[in-house]
């Protein structure tokens, strides 16, 4: 069996590179070799030139094939490994494209892996945890609250509170995009995240004050965590975390965003993107940070019965960026689970398993600076 990693870019480093250090021969795959030789060249010399006609033509059945690249790109190459009888990991949300491969996945015996990056990803496995910490004590008519906040943020402030990894153009038409939660047992429903911007005070050692807001449609993952339908949801909240700040630190750039729609103002989305990517991207060497709290909280007749919370705090180091390493660690991850025979046919998400669980939990904690579970009754 070969590995098939396709993409070394900037959240893909350090998976690659625990792989590379594994027993499973690797084939790395990009469009400019030069650059993936930079990133690995040290730990392998199977660097070849990526293009789907030429990683089609080596992956052989039962290889596994780890696509970093953009996520419209993700379902083609599934097709291609249901067709070689190849398993497929990712760490992007599941399509509705991928989503639709479910039988001919089963048909071929293969496996396609995503959500096992960071969020989605490590967020899965909290919130897994929680619901199974939770069950024991749960009854019918329980009010629920659950939110998930992830982000990446500078670990050294800047005054527009927020430092670009990769292309800003993306962090730009989240912007624009809707997103659907529940809040006080109703949807919610907010056409731009600014119009739903919330405090949030983090449990971290040394308390701090954020800023949240929902993403997407947080509604779709109630089934994927498990949540029982005689549970009555008071609130169920994904979103992002920003530093304290941001709000006002962006409302310029809200101001100009909310105006621009057609040709015209994808154009200047693009201006924009370039002139954030210039002035606010990080330095060489310069350490970034990330924060993930997930929260499970129920009260029954208006009493609390249970209340807890995962908080995550990682610092970029000499291993690469806090968010390289909490994206494709747990890709790696995945990757060996796969080999390994974890995953059934299929598409699936982030595992629900136990032992899966509390295993890529311990491992993640190894990478963070910080990360406990908060007991919130007992605190």
């Amino acid at each position: 069996m070969t590995i098939h990693w396709v993409g070394t870019g900037l959240s893909a480093v350090p998976g690659l590179r625990r792989l590379l250090q594994g027993q499973t021969p690797v084939a790395v795959w990009n469009r400019t070799v030069e650059k993936a030789r930079e990133a690995v060249g040290d730990l392998t010399g199977d660097i070849r030139e990526y293009s789907p006609e030429a990683l089609a033509a080596a992956v052989q059945p039962g290889d596994v094939v780890v696509s970093m690249l953009p996520a419209d790109q993700h379902p083609p190459l599934a097709r291609m490994c249901i067709e070689k009888k190849a398993h497929f990991v990712s760490s992007s949300y599941i399509s509705p494209e991928m989503a639709a491969l479910e039988q001919a996945a089963m048909d071929a015996g293969v496996a396609l892996v995503n959500e096992v990056g960071l969020d989605p990803g490590i967020d899965h496995l909290m919130a897994h945890e929680l619901v199974a910490d939770y069950r024991p004590l749960a009854q019918p008519g329980d009010e629920i609250s659950f939110t998930s906040y992830c982000g990446g943020i500078p670990k050294h402030p800047n005054p527009l509170r927020y430092k670009f990894s990769w292309s800003p153009l993306g962090v730009l038409r989240a912007l624009r995009s809707p997103s659907l939660s529940i809040r006080d047992g109703a949807d919610r429903r907010v056409d731009r995240p600014w119009h739903a911007i919330e405090p949030y005070d983090a449990p971290l050692p040394v308390p701090e004050r954020f800023e949240v807001y929902p993403n997407r449609d947080s509604t779709a993952f109630v089934g994927q965590y498990g949540f029982d339908p005689d549970w009555k949801l008071h609130d169920f909240v994904r979103g992002t975390i920003r530093l304290k700040g941001w709000a006002e630190a962006w409302a310029p750039v809200f101001t100009e965003v909310e105006g621009l729609s057609g040709p015209e103002g994808d154009a200047r989305l693009r201006e924009m993107a370039d002139e954030f990517w210039s002035r606010h991207a990080y330095a060489e060497g310069e350490p970034d940070r990330v924060v993930l709290f997930v929260r499970l909280g129920a009260s029954r007749d208006g009493q609390p019965v249970f209340d807890k919370e995962w908080v995550l705090d990682a610092q970029g180091n000499d291993k690469g960026t806090a968010m390289a390493q909490l994206v494709s660690i747990p890709v790696a991850m995945a990757v060996e689970s796969v080999l390994a025979g974890a995953f059934p046919p299929g598409v699936h998400a982030a595992p629900d398993d136990p032992e899966l669980v509390d295993r890529w939990l311990a491992e993640v904690g190894g990478i963070a600076d910080h990360m406990a579970k908060v007991d919130h009754l007992e605190a």
